[in-house]
């Protein structure tokens, strides 16, 4: 019997990148064949994001498309899964009846079985994966285009409860994974060659808390990995605030594995509309912190999210965060119009703001940004950085420096100086000139 194909697309954040991968490796372990092309495919899997109103279209434009492979393709079951899904359910299920099957967050190890029920397959389709699901994902790597760098998912769930999230709704309380789990994960990562592992949760400084008697343990597993792994680069990504301990600061400081670069959303400076979304800290905490920060951490990149028109944001209130980002000069900067979603206390407060205040604010604080980093790139013309090689074209390479998140911040175009390089080998390139948000250089 041919083995049934099944095509996969993940939308969304990079934690919906690793459910996908363990999907991918569930499908293989059950002798499943994975195809790049949906019209080939016997069954086609989209795993969605339902974070925000424009997140939740997206996947519903997504699944539309791809259930026209039904009739034009091979395709004898369509499948949704993830948060979308599980946010979802009831009205997918009412409105989008080329949906065959619904899979929730909490469900992924049974995609296999979903599947052979839907193909009717009663050979062929059993199950051999290792007892960790995120051990599974490895038999993903070899399709990933970005073999090098490596997500690794440190818990699941959330328990902050941000007046203005979902998240915690669609996937339930923190959930961290055992320290032996995430070490070993990144051994086989490693081994598979990531050169970058990425540490990703909804909030990774909460990491162990929930399992070690109340303890935040990301300083301890930093170390771990970075002891127990031939990893070149640890990346920390969506770490809160008001959980950063000093400890962690001193692990990111002294070891040279840890890149000197941290994802750290803040939403707000006002310490009124902080309260109003549940987030704790205030200006002066979050000044002092950074201060710290750029202190103790030589060179650190700080990222940092920002949301303008939350209900109740005043023109004094946005004037006065506008400062705080004029005062604080973050090295990278995201900014998002507040989402009124359904289901969250936000959703129903007083005084929400307008949608064109929302972009006109969001559309101020970007062009700041904008002069801000243009500045600070400038800053490393002449310098020689170490740069992480993630493509080849046309003549060129291009790369990342530990100051960059792969897809999210800048790259560096540089000459090879007629030297073949390899994706994820660590290179010295010298900055020649800005080039717009990127850099542009040559091999050092």
């Amino acid at each position: 019997m041919d083995k049934a194909k099944i095509y996969l697309v993940s939308l969304g954040c990079d934690k919906n990148r690793v459910d996908g991968e363990i999907m991918i490796g569930t499908l293989r372990g059950a002798k499943y064949e994975v195809s790049n092309d949906p019209a080939q495919a016997d069954a086609i899997i989209i795993n969605t994001c339902g974070f925000i109103r424009d997140a939740v279209q997206e996947s519903i434009d997504m699944v539309l498309e791809l259930a026209a492979y039904k009739s034009e393709g091979n395709c004898r079951a369509l499948i949704v899964v993830g948060c979308m899904a599980e946010r979802y359910r009831k009205e997918i299920e009412e409105t989008i009846p080329e949906a065959d099957a619904i899979v929730g967050v909490g469900e992924y190890e049974k995609i296999a079985g979903v599947i052979a029920k839907l193909l009717d397959i009663t050979e062929g389709a059993s199950q051999s994966i290792p007892s960790d699901p995120y051990l599974a994902r490895l038999a993903a790597r070899s399709d990933d285009a970005i073999p090098h760098v490596a997500y690794v998912k440190i818990a699941e769930g959330c328990d902050n409860h941000c007046t203005y999230c979902t998240i915690p709704s669609i996937r339930g309380a923190y959930r961290s994974r055992t320290m032996e789990s995430i070490v070993e994960e990144c051994k086989q990562l490693v081994s598979a060659g990531a050169k970058e592992i990425v540490l990703v949760a909804q909030d990774s400084s909460l990491y162990g808390t929930d399992i070690y008697g109340g303890e935040k343990k990301l300083a301890p597993l930093i170390r771990e990995i970075a002891a127990k792994t031939d990893v070149k680069w640890i990346r920390l990504m969506y770490v809160y605030p008001e959980h950063i301990t000093d400890e962690l600061i001193k692990t990111m400081a002294e070891l040279t594995q840890v890149c000197k670069y941290i994802d750290m959303p803040i939403q707000h400076s006002e310490g009124n509309i902080l309260a109003q979304m549940g987030r704790k800290g205030s200006r002066e905490a979050l000044l002092s912190l950074i201060n710290k920060m750029r202190k103790e951490i030589q060179g650190v990149a700080i990222r940092t999210t920002l949301m303008v028109g939350f209900p109740g944001e005043t023109s004094e209130d946005f004037k006065n965060l506008r400062a705080f980002v004029e005062t604080v000069k973050f090295d990278r900067m995201g900014v998002f119009p507040y989402s009124q979603e359904e289901g969250t206390p936000a959703s129903t407060m007083q005084d929400q703001v307008d949608d064109s205040i929302k972009q006109t604010r969001m559309h101020n604080l970007m062009e700041l940004q904008q002069d801000i980093h243009f500045e600070k790139q400038r800053e490393y013309i002449g310098q020689v950085l170490d740069v992480i090689v993630d493509e080849a074209i046309e003549g060129e390479y291009i790369g990342r420096t530990q100051y960059d998140a792969y897809e999210v911040d800048a790259v560096v175009h540089f000459i090879p100086l007629d030297k073949k390089l390899s994706l994820g080998e660590i290179v010295q390139v010298r900055i020649i000139e800005t080039e717009g948000y990127d850099l542009r250089g040559a091999l050092a």
